[in-house]
């Protein structure tokens, strides 16, 4: 996808190698070998990977190779149960630290979990849990639209260019925007379902903060974010004001 206004870093999937991780694991020998592994809770010879699937060594070693190459295991040197022996030691595989996860669209349990963990660390006299969050969400998002604020070259950022950058920006953490009028922004994808739909009040009322959070740090004072819920679509829809708060 082309630059547009300074501002797009990145698309959809903001580390690839978790896709070509999943490509690798269609391979039902490949997805039974690293699942042994994975369960083995050491390394693993390649003989005993073979044995695991049932196949040769070298075809093992093939298959293993490309678990490696896609990130999902690493290999060291060691003899068996890690004693010293004559000759030289073996190529050994155990699980990389590469979590493999996808979800199209994309969601956000980790951003949604910080804000939880943070209110309930965070929380202010006299203010709730709720409240905690949504001060919290507001702060995280505005870190994020100073950020993309900062990489943009300078000049002013009208209320086009404001909802194009954050078109963009959103489009990386899943919101799938949707740009349905020049001044106006609809999000098709909450990235926090389905826990919103088992506390719409408290995750809708965190969204809301975050994003008009991220519209304070991109300074876009006639951008704002609405709750405007529907079925099927994002809580938050972002919009052009005459009269910015």
């Amino acid at each position: 996808m082309d630059k547009i206004f300074g501002c797009y870093r990145g698309g959809v999937i903001s580390d690839p190698s978790r896709f070509a991780a999943i490509a690798v694991l269609g391979d039902d020998l490949r997805r039974g070998m690293y699942a042994f592994i994975r369960r083995a809770g050491r390394a693993v010879t390649r003989d005993e990977a073979a044995r695991s699937a049932g196949i040769s060594r070298k075809l093992a070693a093939f298959h293993l190779d490309k678990l490696v190459d896609a990130g999902l295991l690493a290999t060291r040197y060691e003899h068996p149960g890690g004693l010293r022996r004559v000759g030289r030691a073996p190529k050994v595989y155990e699980p990389s630290s590469l979590a493999v996860q996808v979800s199209i669209p994309p969601r956000e349990p980790v951003l949604l979990a910080g804000i939880l963990i943070d209110a309930v660390r965070a929380e202010a006299p006299g203010e709730t849990a709720d409240q905690a969050a949504r001060r919290l969400a507001r702060d995280r998002g505005r870190r994020l639209g100073e950020d993309e604020r900062a990489a943009l070259r300078g000049g002013r950022l009208g209320a086009e260019r404001a909802l194009t950058c954050a078109e963009q920006v959103l489009e990386r953490h899943g919101f799938e925007p949707a740009r349905d009028a020049p001044t106006l922004v609809r999000l098709r994808n909450c990235p926090f379902h389905p826990l919103a739909a088992e506390a719409p009040d408290l995750v809708c009322g965190i969204n809301h903060a975050f994003l008009s959070g991220f519209l304070d740090g991109l300074d876009a004072p006639t951008v704002h974010a609405a709750l405007k819920p529907e079925p099927g679509h994002c809580c938050v829809e972002l919009g052009v004001t005459d009269h910015p708060e």
